[in-house]
């Protein structure tokens, strides 16, 4: 789920996890004040384990099938 940064007129900036196809926060989850959604820069993607190639999904039988392939 996407963080959303918003900034109260009483309480000052917050963050909130909500769904994409959530609609936006009208007021202050803390004072009940009323609440802007800000534009954030927290667009860094973090990739972890081994990376992403053409042959992770592949079965050894659809390998075998494209150098059949290639032979003739």
């Amino acid at each position: 789920m996407p963080t959303y940064e918003y900034h109260c007129e009483k309480c000052g900036h917050f963050e909130v996890f909500q769904k994409i196809t959530a609609d936006p926060l009208e007021e202050c989850p803390t004072c009940g004040g009323q609440v802007q959604r800000l534009v954030s820069k927290n667009g860094n993607i973090v990739f972890k384990g081994s990376g992403f190639y053409v042959t992770d999904n592949r079965h050894s039988s659809d390998s075998k099938e494209s150098s059949d392939d290639k032979a003739s």
